[in-house]
């Protein structure tokens, strides 16, 4: 856990660097990574139309990334169970610092900013006890690494700032081990959380799922303006049960666990990929990529669309309802009632596409 000295000094330090907006790198709307014909992978930046603004190439496969609030600056994180986060400077095209792991942890894929942009906080593993964490960097200080706090459970995954100094964390609940892959080890017993927490390591609430769905796994996250949380999970049961992928929250109630008619839930397969709120807040999308759908609800839970599109992830809010993708080059609106193409490339791209606020 960092020092409240440390941690304020950090803040502090922070304000007197120079302001750059993301208006300096074209007013880019979104992140999305993805892979090229040949193999490479890049980050890249999508003005609101879908069309590229800039292409940064990455090492590795990109999972997510973190957009600076104000600063053009991403932080592109690799895929579970990854080991480098990259800062991209997004005017210059560059790499201009590295996060690493300390010994013993990797990455989850997830990254969010805290305090205006100053501190940025990842989502970890502890590879021994199989212990979520919550790394701490001080952009003021070149990123360097200025503590951690425990996530509240095992397997955090996306993690999004719901205020200044609170995180709300999806600790998925499956442990997993870089030296098995992708194996997931204690399916049997697993049991996923959704935890809000301070930068300072309070635990200040925390929603479990009813025992008969222990199986679902809370993944990835989206907060609407009026501070509701919604979760989608991925079930680790038989995808054909049906069961329910969204979840929507608020502070100090019970959670609302929403489903569409059974035929649409079962072809979900299991598997939401991403979730997304309207600009509104006032609808609330969930994707799966193995079932080529995106589902639509309402913000009290009530289904209120499904849409077919082949191995749809990404979703973000977008001018009158949302934009997505697909692992095909796709970049389609949602808008009036209607999915469209914006437009198409020969790239796939990954599971997340990142509104940028800035």
């Amino acid at each position: 856990m960092p020092s409240r000295r440390h941690f304020l000094a950090g803040l502090a330090a922070a304000t007197g660097l120079p302001r750059m907006g993301w208006a300096a790198a074209g007013s880019p709307a979104y992140l999305a990574a993805a892979r090229g014909p040949s193999g490479d992978y890049a980050l890249f930046g999508l003005d609101g139309t879908g069309h590229d603004i800039f292409r940064i190439p990455l090492p590795d496969r990109g999972h997510a990334a973190a957009a600076h609030p104000t600063a053009p600056e991403a932080v592109a994180f690799a895929r579970r169970p990854g080991r480098f986060a990259l800062v991209i400077d997004c005017v210059e095209g560059r790499v201009a610092h590295r996060l690493d792991t300390p010994e013993g942890r990797h990455f989850y894929g997830h990254g969010a900013f805290l305090q205006g942009g100053a501190i940025l906080a990842t989502s970890e593993n502890e590879i021994d006890t199989g212990e979520g964490r919550i790394g701490l960097w001080s952009r003021a200080r070149g990123y360097a690494r200025i503590g951690e706090i425990a996530s509240g459970g095992i397997g955090p995954h996306e993690i999004l700032r719901f205020s200044d100094d609170v995180l709300v964390v999806a600790n998925g609940g499956i442990r997993t081990h870089p030296d098995s892959g992708r194996e997931k080890l204690n399916i049997d017993d697993m049991r996923a959380n959704l935890s809000y927490i301070s930068v300072m390591g309070e635990m200040l609430d925390q929603v479990e799922l009813p025992d008969d769905l222990h199986l679902n796994s809370i993944r990835h996250l989206a907060l609407a303006p009026d501070g509701q949380v919604a979760f989608a999970m991925q079930w680790q049961g038989d995808p054909g049960d049906g069961v329910p992928l969204l979840g929507l929250h608020r502070r100090g109630q019970a959670a609302i666990l929403a489903e569409a008619d059974l035929a649409e839930q079962i072809a979900m397969q299991g598997y939401a990929g991403s979730v997304a709120f309207a600009a509104d807040g006032k609808s609330v999308g969930i994707t799966s990529p193995r079932g080529g759908r995106l589902h639509v609800f309402d913000d009290q839970g009530d289904f209120v669309a499904s849409h077919r599109r082949a191995d749809i992830c990404g979703l973000a809010s977008g001018r009158g309802g949302f934009v997505a993708t697909d692992g095909l080059g796709g970049i389609l609106a949602l808008q009036d009632k209607r999915l469209s193409g914006l437009t198409a490339a020969t790239r796939a791209w990954d599971n997340h596409l990142v509104a940028i606020d800035g």
